[in-house]
């Protein structure tokens, strides 16, 4: 199951595993790490954190608006048109894409599809391996 992508000034993030969060009002957090507390002020598009903002953005993939055809305004899903395999991944996240480029190849019924990109773009995530089995629907790779 893919997980969301965390973003923090544009850089891919990971939460500490140890971190604890409790709400304290709508929108303002008491976080503790590794024994140190720390305020968050956390809206749309930023979290502020003792005081420093700093641009945030949360990517779920699991979350698809069919009215936009990807998970976000400016995010886009490459789903598995049938169940099938994965059996080569084209691209690497970060690679720039160019509309119509192929990105990854899925085996159903004995045939191999490639799936291309849907318009110019940036690999944001690839959330499958090679020789993973997909679901139909299933979103494989998310372009931004």
């Amino acid at each position: 199951m893919p997980k969301p992508i965390i973003r923090i000034n544009g850089k891919p993030a990971e939460p500490h595993a140890g971190a604890e969060l409790i709400e304290v009002q709508p929108g303002v957090y008491s976080a503790i790490v590794d024994g140190q507390s720390y305020d968050l002020t956390v809206s749309p598009s930023e979290v502020e954190i003792e005081g420093v903002p700093f641009q945030a953005e949360v990517v779920d993939p699991r979350k698809w608006n069919p009215a936009s055809g990807g998970v976000s305004l400016h995010t886009e899903a490459i789903k598995a048109p049938m169940p099938g395999k994965v059996v080569r991944i084209l691209v690497k996240e970060g690679d720039p894409v160019a509309a119509r480029q192929g990105v990854v190849v899925v085996e159903a019924m004995k045939m191999q599809n490639e799936l291309k990109s849907p318009r110019a773009g940036r690999i944001a995530s690839i959330t499958v391996k090679e020789n993973e089995s997909v679901a139909k629907g299933s979103i494989l790779v998310l372009i931004e």
